[in-house]
């Protein structure tokens, strides 16, 4: 059994499409960081950087501890190698879904989380910050638009790294974009959006967090965070 501390995220997404794809068994533990749970002193033994999602598998491959793990694409990688699913068993295979992997996490994710950011969620508009972030995120749309003119998915075959890039694509018209412009991206979009697990592990969200708006008060505890929110108590 994996226990998945998720919340409904882009980041949370990826791995509940990814559980649910391959039939693993899981428990949902929801941390509702609108409220400050990712705060409490258990979780940040799991997570140390305050941050969904997490996991802990007590059936580890080596059948010793459980292990805990955090940081989404860190957990694809390790769910992908325990199963033997959605990453290729040859090297160059994997180094291709590896760097997609890490262009999301690197780039796509944080880019498109800035955008949302200073386009929704900042209490007073700051147009160079948001035109600075709409276009990264343009251009970032662009180079996955590039990418898949001449294949079906992000490095061939479904793996991790469409898991990885699919939810952060999701918030587009929040984000400014509109697929129209990315033909490529738009087929790939609406097939991953087809598959039976997406649709589960979406509806999977609905019923987790069944007020997604953010308050004023979430967004004092999503965007106030220094140093001092981890400290120990």
């Amino acid at each position: 059994m994996i226990d998945l501390y998720y919340w409904t995220t882009p980041n949370g997404h990826k791995i509940t499409m990814f559980l649910e794809e391959t039939g693993l068994p899981y428990r949902i533990v929801p941390v509702n960081i609108g409220a400050g749970q990712q705060f409490e002193p258990a979780f940040l033994e799991i997570a140390p950087n305050n941050r969904i999602p997490a996991i802990v598998d007590d059936a580890p491959e080596d059948g010793g501890a459980p292990v805990a793990m955090f940081e989404s694409g860190a957990i694809l990688l390790y769910l992908a190698e325990k199963t033997g699913q959605f990453i290729p068993a040859d090297l160059r295979g994997r180094l291709e879904v590896r760097q997609w992997l890490f262009w999301q996490m690197a780039g796509l994710g944080p880019m498109a989380g800035q955008n949302h950011h200073f386009k929704i969620y900042a209490p007073e508009p700051i147009p160079y910050a948001i035109d600075r972030y709409v276009k990264e995120t343009n251009r970032l749309y662009g180079v996955l638009n590039r990418r898949l003119a001449d294949r079906a998915f992000v490095a061939g075959d479904y793996s991790i790294a469409d898991m990885a890039c699919y939810p952060w694509i999701v918030p587009h018209e929040r984000q400014g974009q509109n697929l129209d412009d990315f033909p490529h991206l738009r087929r790939w979009f609406g097939e991953i959006a087809a598959r039976p697990a997406t649709i589960r592990a979406y509806e999977l969200a609905k019923s987790i967090n069944t007020q997604p708006a953010t308050t004023d008060a979430a967004k004092k505890v999503l965007f106030g965070q220094t140093a001092a929110s981890v400290a120990p108590r």
